[in-house]
């Protein structure tokens, strides 16, 4: 049987280097960078096997789709799909997961060494003239700490926070662990969600986004902080009550936030957080290296190749 497959935003697990050849042995392969909401029935009318980032498939969709037989959603996220609606039409539906572990960590560390080592102003007073106007061989615009002996507290310990923990650790940190399961922590101290805000030098957030856990970094929370603290977000952007972030930005408690994630994704053009100078935004590519959108994509084959052998 030749199977109909359709990738309806593949640009974000592949935005050109990388390939999509393997797939051609498995059938009919159409793939579209991004899909709008109002062509994915277009687009997927034909289709048995689906794959998809962040399109949402629900209800409708699946009335209007008679050959879908599967969906792969290249990421660990499954809310964007309706998994009941799929499985009572039989629709198998998988996912992905495993695979951006050392991106994000990475990336973590990335966003608190460029505030710790201070990298942007001085490269912005570099390029403004300032170390040749100087006369020295080097010269400060702020003091520089070491992570050795900060406190680092981890906000959730899947693989991503373990693998967050053994860096820390590697950097000669102190590292607190707040977590939802009792489980070993090794050498990791494990503390209520309180202290882990209140003793920080660097928090780091990698908790899923639950109803119960939305907005739940809140003023309260973020007024624990010490006032030469830093938060980062990595992990899901519902998580933080961003204009709670804003005015506690504004007041420099804590002093300095890196984010990855935020609420609405893309963010509109005036959103409170862009004015802030002590606030550094990425754009949801924590998990995005090379290596861990290979190591993605070469599950979402494997996904194809097992349904239809």
């Amino acid at each position: 049987m030749s199977h109909k497959i359709v990738v309806l935003d593949g640009i974000y697990a592949n935005p050109g280097d990388l390939s999509w050849d393997p797939l051609h042995d498995f059938g009919d392969v159409t793939i579209y960078d991004r899909t709008t909401e109002d062509e994915v029935i277009t687009r997927s009318k034909e289709a048995s096997i689906l794959i998809i980032n962040k399109i949402k498939l629900g209800t409708s969709e699946f009335d209007q789709l008679p050959n879908l037989k599967l969906i792969i959603i290249s990421a660990t996220g499954m809310d964007n799909v309706d998994l009941k609606a799929a499985e009572s039409r039989g629709i198998k539906v998988k996912n992905v997961s495993g695979y951006s572990t050392q991106s994000v960590a990475q990336h973590v560390f990335s966003l608190i060494l460029a505030i710790y080592n201070k990298v942007i102003p001085h490269n912005d007073s570099v390029k403004n003239g300032d170390w040749d106007q100087n006369k020295g061989f080097s010269y400060l615009l702020e003091t520089i700490p070491e992570l050795t002996d900060k406190t680092l507290t981890i906000i959730g310990f899947g693989q991503i926070g373990s693998e967050v923990a053994k860096i820390g650790s590697a950097f000669g940190m102190k590292v607190l662990v707040v977590s939802d399961h009792s489980k070993s922590l090794d050498k990791y101290e494990l503390v209520s969600l309180e202290e882990g805000f209140s003793e920080a030098d660097i928090i780091s957030l990698h908790w899923p986004l639950t109803p119960e856990k939305k907005g739940i970094v809140n003023a309260s929370l973020l007024n624990l902080m010490k006032p030469t603290g830093v938060l980062v977000n990595t992990a899901r952007g519902g998580l933080i009550n961003e204009d709670d972030l804003a005015h506690a930005l504004r007041n420099n408690k804590p002093s300095f936030a890196a984010l990855d994630v935020l609420t609405q994704e893309p963010p509109t053009t005036n959103h409170p957080l862009f004015q802030l100078s002590n606030c550094i935004i990425t754009p949801h590519i924590a998990w995005a290296s090379s290596r861990s959108r290979k190591i993605l994509l070469d599950k979402v084959f494997e996904h194809v190749a097992h349904f239809t052998n």
